[in-house]
């Protein structure tokens, strides 16, 4: 009541003209936010008003009927640059924008400092169609560990089946919302070929990116741990199947042991060079035996390189080992059981450089079963009973980050969490499914060709026919 007019007049002008300058700010960023959806809007809006409504339908009729014709032409390329662009926008405008503020501060992901809130930006979103990739800048002073321990309440408030943290860079992490698995359907194996095959990238199924899932052999030793009927036959049987025309060239050489009485690799014993179908001295033996070239072949070696190669005129050895368990922890021998421990250590550690790798499969991941786990440079979880046993095979802190191996569906058998050593982030993905009728092509394929003998006899004209 105090303030004199004139000085209402001004501040009513001045808070005038402020609100006209945020205006325009705010109308810009929305245009150069949403630029396709503007000017669509604005192009509709122009017709309508120079035109009328009849020229407004033609046209939208004709952009829907182009967008058919785009769908069924290339339904991928319409899937990656229109639908997916328009779901990103419309999931952003109706889930996150207008939840964003009350759960950062609900999740007690919002700070406040001398009466100013620091509240994490939602950077950018971009859906996949079975996912949501949410980028966030966090606020000063606050780690991913913080986002990790909140990922079931994140997940929850978006309406997602599960959510992952990623790092990307310092303050910045992408947040991954999860609708749906896209790995919910099996795999078929690709057609046998005579192809030159890559030991450092193998190829044994699919990652739920949509990218092959490539595995290491040269170079790096495989742990693959799941529970009975969660595929670690898949997961073998995929890695023999793609390894098979360098098998058959001469290239890899395998050798097997199978402690079950050969009810796993039994089922195409032509892809092996050696194979034990038992857990004593016989299966021991061929291991101390397969340490004794390690160590021959590495002095070989010395002074003339440092990792095995093709060059080289000698076989890279691949030594599958199915149940792994019963040769190092339920082998009641305790001297049998030492030895076998002491030869696949020796071979996991010191195989890297002269051509070795062991494919180990077990159930049991605990540290009085397999003791070495560290020497195995790259773990592939499948399907596990208790939430603590993913990070005994993938290392700690790593179920926290989304991979929830003990929550794989038993309807997927083959799905795994894949963790190399080196990488922070573990991968999701797919094996192939190997069927029995794929194990008999196997066979066929891997047999040595033999020779016919056809009975002849000699015609009336004296000349031989067959």
């Amino acid at each position: 009541m105090l303030v004199p007019g004139k000085a209402k007049w001004l501040a009513a002008l001045v808070a005038l003209v402020w609100l006209a300058v945020v205006g325009v700010v705010r109308l810009v960023l929305v245009v150069v936010r949403y630029p396709v959806v503007t000017l669509v809007s604005v192009s509709a809006a122009w017709c309508w008003w120079r035109f009328g409504l009849s020229p407004l339908v033609l046209a939208l009729l004709s952009l829907v009927a182009v967008l058919a014709m785009w769908a069924g032409y290339d339904q991928a390329s319409f899937l990656r640059h229109c639908w997916f662009r328009l779901v990103t926008e419309w999931r952003r405008a109706t889930v996150y924008v207008p939840r964003w503020r009350s759960v950062m501060r609900l999740a007690d992901l919002a700070k406040r400092d001398r009466g100013r809130e620091y509240r994490p930006k939602l950077r950018r979103v971009r859906s996949e169609g079975w996912r949501d990739r949410v980028r966030v800048r966090m606020v000063p002073a606050q780690s991913p560990e913080a986002w990790e321990l909140r990922r079931d309440g994140l997940a929850h408030s978006f309406g997602a089946r599960s959510c992952r943290v990623r790092v990307l860079r310092p303050r910045v992490i992408e947040l991954d919302f999860v609708h749906r698995d896209p790995l919910a359907r099996p795999l078929p194996v690709p057609v046998l070929a005579d192809a030159e095959v890559d030991l450092k990238r193998v190829v044994v199924g699919r990652t739920e990116t949509g990218k092959p899932w490539r595995l290491r052999l040269l170079g790096s030793q495989l742990l693959v741990v799941g529970v009975p009927g969660a595929g670690k036959g898949s997961v073998l049987w995929s890695l023999v199947w793609q390894l098979a025309p360098a098998v058959r060239a001469g290239l890899v050489r395998l050798v097997g042991i199978d402690p079950k009485g050969g009810m796993e690799l039994g089922q195409c014993p032509d892809a092996f060079d050696r194979v034990v179908y038992d857990n004593g001295p016989e299966a021991v033996a061929l291991l101390e035996e397969i340490a004794s070239e390690v160590k021959e072949r590495a002095t070989r070696y010395r002074g003339v390189r440092r990792l095995w190669a093709r060059s080289s005129g000698e076989p890279f050895t691949v030594l599958v080992v199915d149940e792994l368990a019963d040769l190092i922890a339920y082998q009641p021998d305790k001297q049998l059981r030492e030895r076998a421990a002491r030869a696949i250590q020796t071979i996991t550690s010191q195989g890297r450089a002269p051509g070795y790798a062991v494919v180990g499969l077990v159930q049991d991941p605990r540290k009085e079963v397999v003791s070495f786990r560290h020497l195995f440079t790259t773990r592939v979880a499948l399907r596990l009973d208790e939430p603590q046993q993913v990070d005994m095979v993938l290392g700690d802190g790593v179920r926290q980050r989304g991979a929830a191996a003990h929550e794989v569906s038993e309807n997927t058998p083959g799905v795994a969490w894949v963790k190399q050593d080196g990488q922070r982030e573990p991968e999701r993905a797919r094996a192939f499914h190997v069927t029995d009728a794929d194990l008999v092509e196997l066979g066929v394929y891997l047999a040595d060709a033999t020779v016919h003998d056809f009975p002849t006899r000699l015609d009336g004209a004296g000349e031989v026919a067959a």
